[in-house]
């Protein structure tokens, strides 16, 4: 979010002292920005809170690096994609957004196409025949094609768009607005074919950030903190949390955002994970908890 707590607080002192004599409402969806980097925040809904995501009887699971590649620390990241070997990353910021062609040996950039000014870049997902990258408030999907990254055309869709991804079993897109939803849609016109809420131990699990489609199962993010959850997306349920903290050093930790970014590596139980202005992106594996 762009806005903070602390702005809002002055603002309900300011109106106390002028004599309204009531606090006024907060902005829509307020968040709280990381301490250390407070120009940083993504924009969000409301959370549960961190603490959420450690609770529940969800199958345990930790992160087993396997190697680690160069990563841009400006790439605001808000989705991570490899297909063929072929790495794509899409950013966020206004006035930053691109959507990315990346070799991942060296982190480089091979090929970048920039969204408007105007426009806050949000998570993609790459089909066959083409790339779908979702904006964050202002309503527009692109359609862009793979190779050239090109835009083909654009789609408006209604709420919020924080993650993507192709769920192959089913042939439909899955998209996360950052509550507990998740949105179903067809992955040539882009219209919404249902929804189903995420569960974690019976409640709402909400913050529901960059997606990853794999083996029916949905693999996310969940905004501001260090797990990832794998649902169920026929049931919205939470079968298992990755514990991922620790990947980066302390030293590495400094001038960084959030975990963000989960890409499978077609053909095996690997993935590939960063965050927003990271150094390094990971090779993993995701194993049982000791």
């Amino acid at each position: 979010m762009r806005w903070s707590r602390v702005a809002w607080l002055l603002t309900a002192v300011a109106v106390v002292a002028s004599g309204c004599g009531s606090t006024p409402e907060p902005p829509a969806e307020p968040a709280a920005a990381p301490a250390a980097e407070p120009a940083r925040s993504t924009g969000s809904a409301p959370s549960v809170g961190p603490e959420r995501a450690d609770v529940g009887s969800a199958q345990r699971l930790r992160v087993e690096v396997l190697d680690r590649y160069p990563h841009d620390t400006g790439a605001f990241t808000q989705g991570l994609e490899i297909d063929d070997d072929v790495v794509y990353e899409g950013t966020g910021q206004y006035g930053e957004s691109e959507l990315r062609i990346v070799d991942l040996d060296t982190g480089a950039v091979r090929q970048r196409v920039s969204l408007p000014d105007t426009v806050f870049g949000e998570g993609i997902t790459v089909l066959d025949d083409r790339v779908w990258q979702i904006s964050w408030r202002d309503g527009i999907a692109y359609e862009r094609d793979p190779e050239t990254l090109a835009e083909r055309r654009q789609v408006r869709y209604e709420g919020e768009g924080w993650g993507i991804c192709h769920d192959d079993a089913a042939d439909r897109l899955i998209m996360s607005d950052g509550t507990d939803q998740l949105t179903f849609r067809d992955p040539e016109t882009f219209v919404a074919t249902g929804t189903v809420s995420v569960t974690l131990d019976g409640g709402p699990l909400r913050d529901i950030n960059e997606l990853e489609c794999v083996g029916g199962a949905v693999w996310a993010n969940v905004w501001r903190t260090d797990r990832i959850v794998r649902i169920d997306p026929s049931s919205g349920q939470v079968a298992a949390q990755v514990d991922a903290a620790g990947l980066l050093t302390g030293a590495e930790r400094a001038g960084t955002d959030v975990l963000n970014g989960i890409a499978a590596v077609s053909g095996t139980d690997e993935f590939l994970l960063t965050g927003k202005y990271w150094p390094t992106l990971f090779r993993v594996r995701f194993v049982p908890a000791s």
